[in-house]
């Protein structure tokens, strides 16, 4: 690749040891069974890649994995049901492009687990309103969309998403704290009702960045293909969306000197550049030697160069999709002999069954 290796995946953040007194506590164990999940909402892009999937990756080679595209998570916002099918394969096409082994991990779709909905029904007679209606995301959809009961339930189906498989950790930026806290919470309600039946997951926090969107208005996101950068985006589409991405607006012509401190493609350079290549951006960016559109297509290069390997993956893939197919059918498998067990435990427990 031009200009060096890309920066490899963020490392879960260790939970510092506390003193308390003259003792000091040791941190709590590493989680044994992971779960995440993603929405097949759109395409993956850099946001999510540099955020999670490279994180899910990396966990996958050590820990027990679970990851799941979470379609019924989907229909809480208006989408076309012909496209769904489509947009579920290219989210696990894309997720194995990435590195995903199906052999280190257990990759399946949520609607191919039925126990994911009877589980939130049961965790609904526990989940507090409060709590729930103090939501941030139940908000903010609500403005967009409407108000509606399956954006209000949308945490305990997370909640259940977690539990059924008794996860106890799972991969999340800060932004999400929230809604594990509400996991933590029904799993403790249901453990004093009903008996010691689930653990409390623990959040494995990364150092991931946020990533923003190419205009440098929010984060970067799905509904905006535009204005992200997707995974598997062809070299050309990655110039063109870079080429009209927002820069220092303080250099209004091509001899003004810049601050890189505040360029969104200086801080995208971080992620997609060599040592070198970073320090003479920062340079020749501050001594107008380097006009901005000389720089986004440097930096398009890199995009292109670093993403080469999982375009090429991908089509691979995409050439035999019965190989995908194939995952999702092998993961809801081993997916389904976790769910059916739970739920046996929590009928007993709930006195459902004899």
């Amino acid at each position: 690749m031009n200009g060096g290796s890309p920066r490899t995946g963020a490392e879960p953040r260790a939970p510092e040891p506390s003193l308390h007194g003259d003792e000091r506590i040791a941190p709590p164990p590493e989680p044994t069974r992971v779960f995440s999940g993603i929405q097949p909402s759109g395409f993956v892009h850099v946001g999510n890649w540099l955020g999670a999937v490279r994180n899910w990756v990396e966990l996958s080679t050590r820990l027990d994995c679970l990851f799941c595209i979470v379609d019924y998570h989907a229909v809480t916002v208006p989408y076309a049901a012909a496209e769904m099918p489509s947009r579920t394969f290219e989210a696990a096409l894309t997720l194995l492009a990435c590195g995903l082994d199906s052999e280190r991990g257990i990759l399946f779709v949520q609607s191919h687990v039925p126990e994911h909905m009877e589980l939130a029904w049961v965790l609904t007679t526990l989940a507090p309103m409060g709590e729930l209606e103090r939501m941030t995301q139940f908000k903010e959809k609500s403005e967009a969309y409407g108000v509606q009961a399956g954006l209000f339930m949308y945490p305990v189906l997370q909640a259940a998403d977690i539990l059924l498989y008794k996860a106890d950790g799972v991969p999340i930026g800060e932004d999400q704290l929230q809604h594990l806290e509400l996991t933590r919470e029904v799993a403790r309600r249901f453990n004093r009702a009903w008996g010691e039946t689930f653990p409390e997951p623990r959040p494995i926090l990364t150092d991931a960045p946020r990533i923003l969107a190419l205009d440098g208005k929010g984060k970067m996101s799905k509904s905006q293909p535009e204005q992200a950068i997707g995974l598997l985006d062809p070299p050309d589409v990655i110039r063109a969306k870079l080429r009209g991405a927002f820069t220092d607006p303080a250099r209004k012509r091509r001899f003004d000197p810049g601050n890189p401190d505040i360029c969104n493609i200086f801080f995208l350079h971080h992620f997609f550049s060599g040592p070198e290549d970073i320090a003479r951006v920062d340079r020749d960016c501050r001594t107008a030697v380097l006009g901005c559109f000389e720089d986004k297509m440097n930096l398009a290069e890199h995009v292109i160069d670093t993403l080469a390997p999982i375009r090429e993956r991908a089509d691979e893939l995409r050439s035999d999709p019965a190989r995908v197919h194939a995952v999702l059918a092998g993961g809801a498998e081993r997916a389904s002999a976790i769910a059916r067990a739970t739920m046996d435990e929590v009928r007993r427990r709930m006195g459902l069954r004899a």
